[in-house]
């Protein structure tokens, strides 16, 4: 049964999201569940902005970007709760390579927008960091001292062809040499010091997947996550897996490396450049798929096969660094300029993709709210992607009692 919002709301709600078709997000879908009810469940938009021909629907999928990161822990989590490994359990024990170069170097990271190689801090010069002290607990809470991003699509070797034709490089081979490259890079800070969101901890994190659930992390979050939950459309690679591009959501234009506009190939370069499938991107779905998992979480859903005191655990805070508050791979609401508005309360747990993907839950309210947008269509840095997603959540987050 859908419960609809007022017809007040649903024309503030078009008012939103339409004046921005055009400048922020060509393509928008959007559900939220109030209570285990869907009060709404809508599409907007074009997948062919210039053409208009093929319009946006509630079926069509989106790349999740960091929301993969979401799927990623499930599966890690569901490994804890089966007794394979432990939260304290040191990395090195399940991937023994990331020890090999020990102590480790640090240095200032890189820029993940500009690219540029940063000056090594005072503070760092001449330190090095003991890779055997690094935990699952700090990659899931984003405290393991690894660098935010380096540019690792660069060593897995030259830009993938286009994904409706063979790629020369073998996807094993592409992901064997960027964990090579993971395996030496620089730390940035000491493990449990300060949270550093590192998209290089959750690549890690997913190799860490395979290698327990002896699966490619591919198979394994959708034969431990989104089968068991009933959910048909997430799938990384999608055009290499019968999904039609005109079902897809199209991304940026990439007129430096790929040389072409991202349209059913996952947008972050990283993800991208080793072959598509990664713990901390690539994934991609539609919008009920999306809530629905996080409508598995907010219930306590047996069918993830997580201990509920460690999925309690995972939507509370485990860190925090100047605000940034993280729990075992979940975002937890900032006190203030948070995505997820001014109505959800402070314990709402989430994640946010860098292509204008979200999921978040209010255990308050019981609210869950997944809102997918292609926000890099015009340009990675076009304004306005925070703004939409505030709008959004103010409305639902404050009509949601």
């Amino acid at each position: 049964m859908v419960r609809k919002f007022s017809s007040t709301l649903e024309a503030r709600l078009d008012e939103i999201i339409t004046s921005r078709l055009a400048t922020v997000a060509p393509a928008v879908t959007l559900m939220a569940i109030l209570r285990g009810e869907i009060i709404l469940h809508r599409a907007w938009g074009w997948i062919d902005i210039d053409t208009k021909k093929i319009p946006a629907t509630t079926e069509t999928l989106f790349d999740l970007a960091s929301v993969t990161k979401l799927f990623t822990v499930a599966a890690f989590l569901q490994q804890v709760s089966a007794g394979k490994v432990t939260l304290d359990t040191p990395l090195v024990e399940v991937i023994p390579e990331f020890g090999v170069l020990n102590p480790r170097p640090m240095d200032g990271g890189q820029d993940p927008h500009s690219k540029e190689v940063l000056p090594i801090p005072d503070t760092v010069k001449g330190k090095a960091v003991d890779t055997a002290q690094v935990t699952f607990f700090h990659l899931l809470t984003h405290t393991s001292g690894l660098p935010a991003w380096r540019d690792v699509f660069n060593v897995a070797g030259l830009a993938p062809m286009p994904p409706t034709q063979r790629d020369p490089i073998a996807r094993a081979e592409r992901w064997s040499r960027s964990l090579s490259a993971i395996y030496n890079y620089a730390f940035v800070a000491q493990p449990g010091e300060e949270v550093i969101y590192s998209d290089i901890g959750l690549m890690l994190l997913g190799e860490a997947v395979t290698r327990l659930t002896q699966r490619p992390l591919d198979a394994a979050i959708r034969e431990h996550v989104t089968a068991p939950l009933g959910l048909s459309s997430p799938t990384f690679n999608p055009l290499q897996n019968n999904v039609a591009r005109e079902n897809i959501a199209p991304t940026e234009n990439d007129p430096k490396w790929r040389q072409r506009r991202c349209w059913g190939e996952v947008h972050d370069e990283n993800a991208c450049g080793v072959g598509g499938v990664a713990g901390h991107a690539g994934l991609f779905a539609n919008v009920r798929d999306v809530a629905a998992f996080g409508q598995a979480w907010l219930s306590h859903d047996p069918r993830l096969k997580i201990d509920p005191t460690l999925m309690a655990a995972a939507v509370r805070e485990q860190a925090e660094t100047d605000g940034n508050r993280k729990g075992l791979g979940w975002m937890i609401k900032a006190a203030e300029g948070s995505s997820a508005g001014e109505y959800m309360d402070i314990s709402t747990y989430g994640h946010t993709g860098f292509t204008g993907t979200s999921l978040f839950i209010d255990p308050t309210k019981q609210l869950v709210v997944a809102l997918l947008t292609n926000s890099v269509y015009p340009g990675r840095e076009a304004p306005g992607k925070f703004e939409l997603r505030r709008d959004v959540h103010n409305l639902i987050g404050k009509a949601a009692v």
